[in-house]
């Protein structure tokens, strides 16, 4: 009951602004998983094409292990970067 009466208290606009926030969302995190979400997709695509043997000068050219690395990496950022982009939608 005493947290009720807290509640109650509490100025309208607080509540209201609280309400709205999606649930999940840290106010800071809007705008730093999508730009995760878009370097680790860069650096995925990057590591694919080295590990293909497309892009040459490293010693992850032609390796099998960084093209599934870097496959496994643009998977991750891409979901990454579709999941934040619906949270922030809701």
């Amino acid at each position: 009951m005493e947290s009720l009466r807290g509640r109650a208290r509490e100025p309208a606009r607080a509540r209201h602004r609280a309400v709205r926030r999606p649930a999940g969302i840290i106010p800071g995190m809007r705008f730093l998983l999508p730009a995760l979400g878009v370097v680790l997709a860069v650096v995925g695509v990057v590591w694919t094409l080295q590990g293909a043997g497309l892009v040459g000068g490293s010693f992850m050219t032609g390796s099998r292990l960084w093209l599934v690395i870097g496959l496994l990496a643009l998977v991750a950022g891409g979901w990454l970067l579709v999941r934040a982009l619906r949270a922030r939608a809701r």
